[in-house]
């Protein structure tokens, strides 16, 4: 999980780049490929997953809803900055299309001090000892049993299910109108204007 993020903040610090650099290469092109690389980056479910693995089960539903919270935020953001009187104007809109990267920035310095996630630690890895040495690093001492009973409960029930791929997933029956409710939401959350909001 952490390995993924950090290489999904180094794809955006080099759709930053690319963005920046446009008015210096006078090139739009740029602009449409840093896009393009800004939306292929994985940031939201990563941060869902990380988030949701390492916090504590009682903390666990405010810690995922910080996602929305600090993406809403953004846009709130960038649409401030982007205002003429700010970054929006003639020679510092460079400035705005590669502010993207610093958050991207932030992450990649900071995340390294952050022990990777207990579930995967365990369940991917079988790694008993660096999930207790996480679970202390993330939760503090205590007693964190129960926690890693859960997980242990969680791998015991994947362990008889079966992982589909992605093709596998959309010729699969059973989950089609899951499918298409969750192709149809994502496609209309465009036109239902939350960005304006």
């Amino acid at each position: 999980r952490k390995k993924c993020l950090l290489c999904n903040n180094l794809l955006m610090i080099v759709a930053a780049s690319i963005m920046g650099c446009s008015k210096i290469a006078q090139s739009f092109e740029m602009i449409l490929i840093g896009r393009f690389v800004c939306g292929v980056s994985l940031c939201v479910p990563l941060h869902h997953q990380y988030v949701g693995e390492i916090s504590p089960k009682k903390l666990r539903g405010i810690a995922n809803s910080t996602s929305s919270f600090f993406w809403t935020l953004g846009k709130a953001i960038g649409q401030i900055s982007g205002q003429r009187e700010l970054l929006g104007g003639q020679s510092l809109w460079p400035l705005l299309m590669a502010s993207c990267g610093f958050p991207a920035l932030v992450q990649l310095v900071t995340l390294p001090f952050f022990p990777e996630s207990p579930p995967y630690l365990l369940m991917h890895k079988g790694d008993l000892e660096g999930c207790k040495k996480a679970i202390r690093q993330l939760w503090g001492e205590g007693h964190h049993q129960a926690e890693i009973d859960d997980i242990m409960k969680e791998k015991a029930t994947m362990k008889n299910t079966k992982i589909l791929s992605v093709l596998e997933l959309v010729k699969e029956p059973a989950f089609r109108w899951q499918l298409y409710m969750i192709v149809i939401l994502t496609i209309t959350v465009q036109l239902c204007g939350i960005n304006a909001v």
